[in-house]
C-alpha cells in the first residue's frame, strides 16, 4: 500500500474527503518525523512504536576486495510492532 492508497482507505473508512484525509496523513508524517528528529519515541496504540536507535561507528569489509572500510556512527529508526499487529 502506498500513500495514495492509504489516503483513499482513510477517506472511505472515516467518511471524509480525500483532501482532508491527505492533510491528516501529511500531518501525521510531519509530527512523527519531528518527534523522531528530537529523539522522542512515538507509540501508536494498535500499530507499534517508532524509536531512534544509535549505531556506533564500526569497521566493515568491502565484499569485493576484502579491504577494511570505516562505517561512521549514525542514528536509525527502529519499529517494533504491537502485540495486536503480530
Amino acid at each position: 500500500m502506498n500513500k495514495t492508497q492509504l489516503v483513499e482507505a482513510i477517506a472511505l473508512d472515516a467518511n471524509i474527503t480525500k483532501i482532508d484525509a491527505r492533510k491528516a496523513v501529511d500531518a501525521l508524517i510531519r509530527a512523527t518525523a519531528q518527534a523522531l528528529r528530537e529523539g522522542e519515541r512515538v507509540t501508536l496504540t494498535g500499530l507499534g512504536t517508532f524509536c531512534v536507535q544509535h549505531k556506533a561507528a564500526r569497521v566493515g569489509r568491502n565484499p569485493r576486495t576484502g579491504a577494511a572500510v570505516k562505517i561512521p556512527a549514525r542514528n536509525t529508526i527502529k519499529f517494533r510492532p504491537s502485540a495486536e499487529l503480530e
